[in-house]
């Protein structure tokens, strides 16, 4: 049987990761392992990770890096680099999962592809309420959830089967809901480290993914999850992030230079 490692990256953002833990709790499969990434947030993070841990029925570890501006790929790498297993799903810390979410994604893994899902965003009033205890995820007909992506909350493994290759040209590339077999993040190098900052880290790495012959495919009505709301982060790297992601797609590279291997023993 495939096993599957979550990492959920996370930073400053407490409540909003017990929330996402929580629905990491209420799964139909428990992943094999959780790893929490954290991009150097303060105690009150790893207090939320020791609580979920206590009472999880899976190993739960927390990895974590000293703050120096944004540095997802690289505690990504890390987390990646220390787990065994032989499939990682990657889920941001203000990403709400369907109670469905890890099964629909080991469901679909296949053989030379990577999958992405999709995200829903949930507006400030919608993000309030998840943030309450006890709460459910959204229906597709809750207030909040805007207006096409609302059908994406429609779960229908069997569409999603039809329409992998179509959604592709729907569904943008973004780590905050992916899966990947491990060998094959190992075949490139994981994620550009020489990227800092937000943006186009996630597509730089899918495209040397694509470059390798590992094909996309999106999970459309199939591992389902919801963006809590929240001010976005600052864009002063975006425009060199994205060339050099272009500059990826160009040249055809496979590997990035400071990737994985820098957390490998």
């Amino acid at each position: 049987m495939t096993s599957c490692c979550l990492v959920v990256t996370t930073f400053e953002r407490p409540d909003a990761l017990a929330r996402v833990l929580a629905s990491v709790a209420g799964q139909s499969r428990w992943p094999d392992e959780v790893i929490v990434a954290d991009d150097g947030s303060s105690g009150a993070t790893a207090e939320v990770v020791r609580r979920f841990a206590s009472r999880a029925p899976c190993p739960v570890r927390f990895v974590t890096q000293p703050h120096d501006g944004f540095q997802a790929g690289r505690i990504r790498n890390a987390a990646i680099a220390s787990t065994v297993c032989d499939y990682v799903v990657l889920l941001d810390g203000d990403m709400v999962a369907h109670p469905r979410f890890i099964e629909d994604h080991i469901a679909h893994a296949r053989n030379g592809c990577f999958s992405q899902g999709v995200r829903i965003a949930l507006d400030a009033r919608a993000t309030r309420i998840q943030l309450a205890p006890g709460v459910g995820i959204p229906s597709p007909f809750a207030r909040g959830l805007g207006g096409l992506r609302r059908g994406y909350a429609f779960r229908s493994p069997a569409m999603s089967v039809l329409l992998r290759r179509a959604a592709n040209g729907i569904v943008a590339v973004k780590s905050c809901n992916q899966g990947f077999w491990r060998s094959d993040l190992l075949a490139v190098n994981g994620f550009d480290e020489e990227m800092r900052g937000w943006g186009s880290e996630d597509k730089e790495l899918c495209a040397r993914l694509e470059n390798a012959g590992i094909r996309r495919q999106t999970l459309l009505f199939a591992a389902v999850a919801f963006h809590l709301d929240h001010p976005p982060a600052p864009r002063s790297s975006a425009a060199v992030n994205r060339a050099r992601w272009q500059e990826t797609v160009r040249s055809g590279r496979t590997c990035c230079a400071a990737g994985i291997d820098r957390h490998r023993p």
